[in-house]
């Protein structure tokens, strides 16, 4: 289903790739639907560790974008020039308006770091996914922004994603 779909006022976890589609200027539907999120339309939710991915992948295509290094191997070349990560900051800016869009960033507990086990056996999720998984089964939220398809193995999981990214 289409990130439009979500119902109105409704809880929904927001995964990292919609933050990174926004950011990147990718998917207008993303922007468009974070616009709502800050408005009110509603109550957009979630966690650090997505936080972290989004400030690790932003971070990634700034220094692409600047021409500082190019792929394959991109990050093990950053780490051999630790100069060049002292140069950066556009990511880290845009990360922090996550906390203006109307966006509430959850800590993870033990609790949820340990159900995440049970759902990475049960539906072959990888680490950040399962986590995704177990802190929505948690809260008992039962919307997700995603674009990954993964999620759409877990039946008590409504799936939204964007239409206008491949």
């Amino acid at each position: 289903m289409n990130l439009k779909d979500i119902p109105s006022n409704s809880e929904v976890f927001i995964d990292a790739n919609i933050f990174i589609y926004h950011f990147t200027g990718t998917s207008e539907e993303c922007s468009h639907f974070l616009d709502q999120c800050e408005s009110g339309k509603y109550r957009a939710i979630t966690c650090v560790t997505i936080l972290l991915e989004v400030l690790h992948r932003l971070m990634m295509v700034e220094i692409v974008q600047k021409r500082f290094l190019s792929s394959p191997n991109l990050l093990r070349k950053l780490e051999k020039k630790p100069a060049l990560i002292c140069q950066l900051s556009e990511y880290y800016i845009s990360t922090l308006t996550i906390f203006d869009m109307g966006v509430i960033v959850h800590p993870l507990y033990p609790e949820i770091i340990k159900s995440s086990q049970i759902i990475r056996t049960r539906h072959g999720l990888m680490v950040n996914d399962s986590l995704i998984a177990a802190f929505m089964q948690e809260k008992e939220i039962k919307y997700l922004a995603s674009n990954d398809e993964t999620f759409s193995r877990i039946d008590w999981i409504q799936w939204y994603k964007p239409t206008d990214v491949a």
